[in-house]
C-alpha cells in the first residue's frame, strides 16, 4: 500500500500520539509499505523508511502545546504528488482537515485517528463555554472520514454517544521486551529516591500539562511521610509542579526514552496516573509491562486494561481522597503490590505492538478495497494491497 500519514504534531515533541506514530512508521518499514508523513517542522526528515515533510506553524490559540501548520497549499501539494492508496489524518485540527478535504477531491479513501479529548479538557480548564464548539468541529471533521478509529471503548462510546460515526477501537500496544521487571537498577533506584533507595518510590510518567492533574499527588505523597516521589517528563506545568513539589522530597526526570524510561519505571513501586480525560494513557500500559502495580482515575482509556483489584486499583476521578487511599493501599499491602504486579505484567505481556498495527493494517485494506467497489476498481486496488503487504 501507498500510505499518505498527516500529523497534527511529531519529533521533537513527546507525547502518547508521537509514540504511537513512531510505532506505526516502524511497522510500515518491516511490511514493506511505501508512506509519507506531513507534520509540523523540527522533526527529522526521514523516520524509518517514510519520508517526513515538515511545515511551519504557529500555536494553537486554546492549547499553545499544539502546534497548527501554515503551509496547507505546499502539503496538498506534497499529498496529491505521493498519490496515496489511502490517506490516515491523525487527531485532525487543521492540517489533517486540509488533507481530509484533498482526499476526497481527489476520491480517496481516509482514516481519521482521534487521540486527544480536547472537550474534556477544556471543561476541566473553566472553558466549559468552548466544549460544545470544539466537539461539533471535531464530530464535523471526522464525520467525513470513512472509519474513525479511537483508542479505547470507552472513547468509542462516548464518540458515538455525540454523534461521531463509523468509529472502531483502534488500541495500543507496548514493547514488553523493553519495559520489563529485569530492567530494575539500583543506581536507578538511589537516583530516583534521592539517595533513599529504601523508601516507598511512587512514579509518574508523561506530559508536564494542567489536564494531567499531576498536581493531585501532593496529596499522597503529604499521606506518606516517608515516600519518595519521580516526575518524568516536562512540559508547561513543570515549573508551576517544581514550586508545588519543593521539599525535596520528589526528583524530576525531565524527558526520557528507551532503556533509560524503562529503567526508570522499574526502579519505583508505584506508578500513579491523576488524568480523568485519558483516551488510552500508554505510560500506564509501559508501568504495568514493568510490572508496577498502578493507581488510575476509574474513567477513560484505562479502564480498557486495568481492572480494579486486579491490575491495578481505580480510584473516583472526582476525589483525591480515593487516590490518596489507593496509593496507601498499595504501598502498605505488599502482597497486594505484589499481586497486582504479576496481573500487570501478565496483561501488558498480551498487548504487542505487532498484532495491534496489523490489524490497523487490515483497516486501511478493508477501507481501501470498499472504496474500490465504490469506485469500480477493487480488483486493482487489492491487487496492489497484496503486492505491498510483506
Amino acid at each position: 500500500m501507498r500510505i499518505a500519514l498527516i500529523s497534527e504534531t511529531f519529533l521533537p515533541k513527546i507525547d502518547g500520539i508521537v509514540n504511537t506514530l513512531c510505532h506505526l512508521l516502524q511497522h510500515l518499514a518491516r511490511r514493506g509499505h511505501t508512506s509519507l508523513l506531513l507534520a509540523p517542522n523540527g522533526g527529522p526528515a526521514q523516520y524509518a523508511s517514510t519520508q517526513v515533510i515538515g511545515f511551519p506553524t504557529v500555536p494553537f490559540p486554546l492549547y499553545p502545546e499544539l502546534r497548527l501548520v501554515t503551509g496547507i497549499p505546499a502539503a496538498i501539494a506534497h499529498l496529491k504528488r505521493f498519490a496515496p492508496d489511502i490517506v490516515h489524518v491523525i487527531n485532525p485540527v487543521w492540517l489533517g482537515v486540509a488533507g481530509l478535504w484533498r482526499a476526497r477531491s481527489l476520491g480517496l479513501p481516509t482514516v481519521a485517528s482521534y487521540h486527544t479529548d480536547v472537550p474534556g479538557f477544556a471543561a476541566r480548564w473553566g472553558l466549559r463555554i468552548a466544549v460544545e464548539p470544539l466537539r461539533s468541529y471535531l464530530r464535523w471533521i471526522h464525520n467525513q472520514a470513512d472509519l474513525n478509529l479511537c483508542p479505547s471503548h470507552a472513547t468509542q462510546l462516548d464518540l458515538q454517544a455525540h454523534g461521531f460515526e463509523r468509529v472502531k477501537v483502534w488500541s495500543r500496544g507496548v514493547d514488553a521486551e523493553r519495559f520489563h521487571p529485569q530492567q530494575h537498577s539500583a543506581a536507578w533506584r538511589h537516583k530516583l529516591t534521592d539517595g533513599h533507595p529504601d523508601a516507598p518510590l511512587l512514579l509518574f510518567a508523561g506530559r508536564l500539562a494542567p489536564e494531567k492533574r499531576i498536581e493531585w499527588l501532593r496529596a499522597a505523597l503529604d499521606a506518606l511521610p516517608q515516600a519518595r516521589l519521580a516526575i518524568v517528563g516536562d512540559g508547561p506545568s513543570r515549573p508551576a509542579l517544581e514550586r508545588v513539589f519543593s521539599d525535596g522530597r520528589t526528583v524530576f526526570t525531565g524527558y526520557l526514552r528507551g532503556d533509560d524510561l524503562a529503567r526508570a519505571y522499574a526502579a519505583a513501586d508505584v506508578f500513579i496516573f491523576p488524568g480523568a480525560n485519558e483516551t488510552f494513557g500508554n505510560v500506564v500500559l509501559e508501568a504495568m509491562a514493568s510490572g508496577l502495580p498502578v493507581v488510575a482515575a476509574r474513567s477513560g482509556g484505562v479502564l480498557d486494561f486495568v481492572s480494579d483489584g486486579v491490575s491495578g486499583l481505580l480510584f473516583d476521578p472526582e476525589d483525591i481522597a480515593s487516590l490518596v487511599a489507593a496509593t496507601r493501599r498499595i504501598v502498605a499491602d505488599r502482597d497486594l503490590a505484589r499481586r497486582l504486579s504479576r496481573e500487570a505484567r501478565a496483561i501488558a505481556e498480551s498487548r504487542r505492538w505487532e498484532a495491534v498495527l496489523d490489524g490497523l493494517l487490515d483497516d486501511y485494506a478493508h477501507v481501501i478495497a470498499k472504496a474500490g467497489v465504490r469506485a469500480g476498481r477493487a480488483p486493482a486496488l487489492a491487487g496492489r494491497q497484496m503486492a505491498g503487504s510483506g
